[in-house]
């Protein structure tokens, strides 16, 4: 995997796709989770156009099934994200996408639009998808518009806009800059599209989903030490997020050391 020309298509069209990055036994896992929680949570769709009529989801899978633990640092794709964000990101959110036969198309949107700052600006959102199923034009591959990280305005919700389908084979990644207007697609088939949402969000920004609540503290305890670092149990450089100069880390699992900036003045 070449990091570099990754985080170049990512600063010169505002995504990237990383194939095969995913291992097919994993792929499968994924799979055979997502539909014992689709069962075990009577999972339905959601009344509303952004989530999708037609679209179920699984939102805080990390409170689920330990192999979900797995996903956020994922070799082929944290590296992506670092190096788009910084190393001390955070995950933003963890979620499952499963377009369902009938479908119509998400609404174009940026994932960073709400977040009040003016634009273009440095990357304050990195998001991705990750294929557990091939991603087709026909079965609503998320759609695209290069190049719009750079626009000075997010695009205007409900409006039509021209698009390209990120078609990828079933375990590919699609990675791309919080600023990029994109959308979920149509599905004009009879199978299902599925999809994992692996969100980040730079250290300094708050996560979608809060984690420190959503997870409780002896899953966390759990979790290797970079994934605790993920959910927001660090300090991002070395002062945004501490506890009277202690990590969360250290003060709500008694591990972890911290040292703040004004420690070395």
């Amino acid at each position: 995997m070449d990091v570099d020309l990754h985080l170049k298509e990512v600063a010169e069209r505002g995504y990237t796709v990383v194939e095969d990055a995913i291992e097919p036994a994993l792929v499968d896992e994924l799979n055979d989770s997502l539909s014992r929680l689709e069962r075990y949570l009577d999972v339905q769709p959601s009344p509303n156009s952004f989530e999708g009529h037609k679209t179920l989801r699984i939102y805080n899978l990390l409170a689920y099934d330990d192999l979900w633990q797995r996903v956020p640092v994922h070799e082929h794709v944290l590296p992506i994200v670092e190096g788009v964000l910084d190393p001390g990101c955070l995950i933003s959110s963890l979620s499952s996408i499963d377009i369902l036969p009938g479908e119509s198309a998400q609404p174009i949107h940026a994932d960073d639009q709400l977040i009040p700052l003016p634009k273009p600006h440095p990357p304050t959102v990195c998001n991705s998808m990750w294929a557990l199923t091939d991603f087709t034009e026909a079965n609503g591959a998320t759609r695209l518009i290069p190049g719009t990280h750079l626009s000075d305005h997010s695009p205007d919700y409900g409006a039509d806009y021209d698009s390209i389908a990120a078609e990828m084979p079933k375990g590919a990644v699609l990675i791309w800059h919080g600023s990029l207007w994109h959308g979920g697609g149509a599905n004009t088939t009879s199978e299902p599209r599925v999809g994992i949402a692996m969100n980040y969000c730079a250290g300094y920004v708050r996560q979608q989903e809060n984690q420190q609540l959503g997870l409780p503290r002896e899953k966390v305890q759990t979790f290797e030490p970079r994934l605790r670092e993920l959910v927001g149990y660090g300090v991002y450089n070395m002062l945004i997020g501490h506890i009277n100069k202690q990590s969360p880390e250290q003060l709500l699992l008694g591990d972890g050391s911290t040292k703040i900036v004004w420690d070395g003045i």
